[in-house]
């Protein structure tokens, strides 16, 4: 008897052209299997996330969504939430918007605006901090300040050669866990033109260095809307793939706009019945 099959879409987030941006994989289940075969289809598919949909049968959002990553769930995911918004978009022409139920980052939505997404997030409030036993760890260059929340550590450097030139010990950096360390500084004569960089680092949730991070950006926003003086900027990361943002602050909540591309459609064969 054959596995059970389901919609499987390898998509590129917050990017314009394909092999770009961050790469998800998005599969629509009707049901929920266990946690075990979640993690390991995680496994399988060896990008920063999976993406699961079940419809929400609550009546709360269009569809449940949980992410995965090649060895941990994540309490939130910004670039495979745009990919799984872009995949339904798609096969549903005439829908403006679709909204996702999550477990721990609440309602998240994705609508259209032109030829782009814009994804609806939780702002990450960040405070100053120090983590003195981190810092060392990313590199020589000292960061200029580093503000710190549960899971969020920004590193600001003074100019984007210092964000490229990081060469972190991930081993090292493991023994932190899912934190996220982002590295970022204003975006003065950077290739991109963007208004802000940054790179993101998360080895304890094994994601040595992320292509592009949606939840990275609602941390990085309300931070530089303080620094900028405005509430909408572009940004760059300045990882080998490269990704970029639009990035807007409207009160309690951050507007990450950006491009995706589906690089591959097709069928998954269930590792369960």
């Amino acid at each position: 008897m054959t596995s059970p099959r389901v919609p499987y879409y390898h998509v590129d987030a917050f990017t314009a052209r394909p092999l770009g941006g961050n790469q998800a994989a998005v599969m629509i289940l009707e049901a929920w299997p266990n946690d075990e075969a979640l993690q390991a289809i995680g496994a399988e598919n060896m990008f920063a996330e999976t993406a699961f949909l079940v419809p929400d049968r609550t009546g709360l959002a269009d569809f449940e969504l949980r992410w995965f990553t090649p060895a941990v769930e994540v309490a939130m995911c910004g670039h495979a939430t745009l990919a799984s918004g872009h995949v339904v978009l798609v096969q549903e022409p005439l829908r403006e918007r679709v909204t996702f139920s999550t477990r721990k980052a609440g309602v998240l939505e994705v609508s259209r605006d032109g030829d782009r997404y814009v994804l609806s997030l939780p702002a990450v409030a960040t405070a100053p901090g120090a983590f003195d036993e981190a810092v060392p760890l990313l590199g020589t260059e000292r960061p200029a300040e580093v503000w710190q929340c549960d899971g969020y550590t920004i590193l600001r450097y003074a100019t984007p050669d210092d964000v490229l030139a990081l060469s972190p010990d991930f081993n090292a950096l493991m023994r932190f866990g899912v934190t996220q360390f982002i590295a970022t500084a204003r975006g003065e004569g950077h290739a991109s033109g963007a208004d802000i960089v940054s790179r993101v680092f998360v080895p304890g949730g094994g994601i040595d260095e992320d292509a592009a991070t949606g939840s990275a950006h609602a941390a990085l926003t309300p931070y530089w809307a303080s620094k900028l003086g405005r509430t909408k900027f572009t940004a760059h990361q300045a990882s080998a793939r490269g990704a970029d943002f639009v990035c807007r602050l409207e009160g309690d909540r951050v507007l990450l706009g950006g491009n995706c591309v589906t690089v591959v459609e097709g069928l998954f064969r269930l590792p369960y019945r």
